[in-house]
């Protein structure tokens, strides 16, 4: 486990501001935040690059926040790359061994099953300006599991990539961690990498941590607005809400909603589009919030249908195409919306 102990970095432009994380052991750790939130930063001083004003490091029960970047048994991958392009591939992959005393027939062998892993067994006579992107981005993973590091730091790896290239990628990313259950710390500002990668995530602003979970959990309920507005949630309104019998009733514009989550005063509150139905009649069920509107906004987006249907407030309803023909939806029909007090999310 890595424990990061309200940990504090200023460098001027970026910063660090108390930030504490605890990463299990075999987590795959997404970090996610806008431009100059402290992610960089966060992923360097974990490596020893930096060393923080404040807080602790502690690895696998060692603190290591005054170590140096060799002491600590941790690698990086950032997103240029950066091999020695004079170097061969296989001489790149096995550079970080060579002040350590191993067996050449062990290095060898590591270098073959990594190269192996990692489809990149034919390039290893080769040189890094003469490979693709995805081919050298291969070989600087490979260069930091050698290692055999305890944390693999990743910096945005993916990002300098073309669209198949990345898909291709990230599938072998997954398949590594699977394999090797080596914790990895992922920094993007891709949510379908947080998704298809991550057990755990967090995003950042302004050099803390506005929230930590699983990423299916943080996507459905943000914690503050800056989460939301960041993740896109679409259905986000302000209003008052009020506690009867250990239920929340919200009341935004005059449209009045119901929450299983019990808090009153103001609030923001979020209802995921896919979590809303609609119908051309009341649908008869348990769900505690129904409302008629008419339908405002139609947009295709090739595999599902985005409905805007404003029943006082504007929701935006998904629905995959098929439902969408059978219902004939149209700009101006009334329709009916339901949802359940489950999916309603509030926050202040």
């Amino acid at each position: 486990m890595i424990k990061i102990e309200h940990i504090s970095k200023d460098l001027g432009e970026f910063f660090l501001k108390d930030v504490s994380l605890d990463i299990n052991d075999g987590e795959y750790f997404m970090l996610l935040g806008p431009t100059g939130a402290g992610k960089t930063i966060l992923l360097e001083t974990i490596a020893g690059i930096y060393h923080p004003d404040k807080g602790r490091i502690i690895l696998n029960g060692r603190d290591i926040t005054n170590l140096p970047p060799r002491g600590r048994n941790i690698g990086m991958v950032y997103q240029d790359y950066m091999l020695f392009p004079y170097l061969t591939v296989e001489k790149n992959i096995r550079f970080g061994l060579r002040s350590k005393k191993i067996a050449e027939a062990e290095v060898s062998r590591r270098v073959d099953e990594l190269a192996s892993l990692l489809g990149i067994s034919h390039l290893l006579h080769r040189y890094s300006g003469t490979m693709s992107g995805g081919e050298q981005q291969r070989v600087a993973i490979a260069r930091a599991l050698i290692m055999e590091p305890e944390i693999l730091l990743l910096d945005e790896p993916l990002s300098a990539l073309d669209n198949e290239t990345r898909g291709r990628l990230r599938e072998e990313l997954r398949k590594i961690h699977s394999l090797t259950q080596t914790t990895m710390i992922h920094v993007t500002h891709s949510f379908d990498e947080a998704f298809m990668l991550g057990n755990q995530m967090a995003i950042m602003n302004q050099g803390g941590v506005v929230q930590v979970g699983e990423p299916s959990e943080v996507f459905r309920k943000p914690n503050s607005r800056f989460a939301a507005d960041f993740l896109g949630v679409t259905n986000l309104f302000r209003g008052e809400a009020t506690i009867e019998n250990g239920i929340s009733y919200i009341s935004v514009n005059g449209v009045k909603m119901v929450s299983s989550i019990p808090k009153s005063g103001p609030v923001y509150v979020s209802i995921r589009p896919e979590d809303i139905l609609v119908s051309l009649k009341p649908i008869d069920s348990s769900a505690r919030n129904s409302f008629a509107g008419n339908i405002e906004g139609i947009a295709d987006n090739g595999v599902v249908i985005k409905v805007t249907v404003n029943v006082g407030v504007p929701f935006i309803v998904v629905i995959t195409r098929r439902s969408f023909d059978d219902l004939h939806l149209e700009n101006g029909m009334l329709v009916y919306i339901t949802f359940k007090a489950s999916a309603v999310h509030i926050f202040s």
